[in-house]
């Protein structure tokens, strides 16, 4: 009976470590949002009475950032899978990962961050294990179908719908004051509650994340990753082609409808503009990989790169670290600085949290070979305890 196990550090492609932790970076960025304004009121984009700043900081996030982080967090879990399917581990073994992922995700919403993602990676996992017999090509036909269909379906409805007038509710006003003044016990009441109401996006954002697993898969199987060399000219014309077109797509969207409902003239026009944004951020995220790919050939690129590579390598220990700090430092059992951080303060504190776990995760890694969360994923997903502790021949 074959006995799976983690793969070797030495076998691991060290530009996707790298990738893995500007993802991370840039996801904490745009998290940090969501843990100062109430759930219902996310949807209505940049907050009212900005200024300075903070309206230049929220421009440049929602233009570079916003999208375009989620689907190159995406992008690189579909790759790792991929790289699970090539060791040929059995369907048990990829049904045990994904049940883990599954319940990391779901303790993660309601214990720390409503707004997780994991959930939605491991539905989108379960769906990808019928797919993951075919052929590079299709891989990549089905998964662009996939999320360019859910959100051209998306803009469609929208722009059929025309204004939309949402009844006034005082559910989010509500939901402020849990997060701002209660209690571990109400404010976790309050995360179910508003983890219960996200389960219906699950609609859009499982197939949508589906269709990044099976890009990655293909990125990968197509020795796009692995042998970059041999795809030179797509690389390059992916960094110097789809990322300024993505780029300069958000920019003209934003220049025209704004950034929340009030500028865009209504929610429905807003919806629109969302939709239209998360396009433009397909060929912006493929071309930021393919800009660090590029990156990575170059020696004093690699050297930077590879000093964040660290933090990649512990991804999912510093993405619920980054949970527990900002639930910690702005919901009323914590310090309760809940709305009163604007953008700029926020971007900084993002920035400052991420070089912290880069250090972290050089300290760490040089005694352990696996992050704390992720040793412990891998001990459920292959049936046995994993070496955590590095040998003295290791170092």
């Amino acid at each position: 009976m074959t006995q799976w196990a983690p793969i070797d550090e030495r076998a691991r492609i060290g530009v996707l470590d790298a990738l893995r932790a500007l993802a991370l970076l840039g996801i904490f960025v745009v998290n940090l949002e969501t843990f100062n304004r109430p759930w219902d009121t996310l949807a209505d984009g940049m907050r009212e009475g900005l200024a300075g700043a903070d309206v230049a900081v929220a421009w440049c996030i929602q233009v570079l950032v916003t999208g375009k982080a989620w689907l190159l967090f995406s992008l690189l879990f579909g790759i790792g899978f991929a790289l699970v399917q090539q060791r040929g581990v059995s369907g048990a073994v990829w049904k045990r990962r994904t049940w883990g992922l599954l319940v990391i995700g779901l303790l993660h919403g309601v214990l720390l961050w409503p707004g997780d993602i994991l959930r939605t990676y491991a539905l989108a996992a379960f769906l990808l294990l019928a797919l993951r017999g075919l052929p590079p090509p299709r891989q990549r036909d089905l998964g662009l179908m996939l999320y360019l269909g859910i959100w051209a379906m998306f803009a469609a409805l929208m722009a059929l719908a025309g204004d939309i007038e949402l009844p006034a509710d005082d559910a989010a006003a509500i939901a402020g004051r849990v997060y701002a003044e209660g209690g571990w016990a109400a404010v976790t009441v309050q995360r179910v509650r508003d983890l219960s109401t996200m389960l219906g996006s699950d609609l859009m954002s499982v197939p949508a994340a589906l269709g990044m697993f099976l890009i990655g898969g293909w990125l990968l199987r197509s020795g796009r990753i692995r042998d970059a060399d041999a795809h030179l000219r797509w690389h390059r014309l992916t960094a110097g082609v789809a990322l300024p077109v993505g780029l300069l797509a958000s920019v003209a969207i934003v220049s025209t409808v704004g950034l929340n409902v009030t500028q865009a003239g209504g929610f429905g026009r807003w919806m629109l503009a969302l939709a239209l944004l998360q396009v433009a951020a397909l060929p912006t995220a493929l071309g930021m990989l393919s800009l660090v790919v590029l990156a990575w050939r170059r020696p004093r690129w690699r050297g930077a790169l590879d000093r964040l590579a660290p933090a990649g390598r512990m991804a999912l220990t510093h993405y619920l670290m980054q949970s527990l700090v900002a639930s910690t430092l702005f919901y009323g059992y914590g310090l309760g600085q809940f709305g009163q951080w604007g953008p700029a303060m926020l971007l900084a504190l993002a920035v400052v949290v991420f070089a912290l776990q880069v250090l972290a995760s050089h300290w760490w890694l040089a005694r352990f070979r696996f992050g704390p969360v992720e040793w412990l994923w891998r001990w459920w997903t292959y049936g046995h305890r994993p070496p955590l502790r590095r040998m003295p021949v290791d170092a």
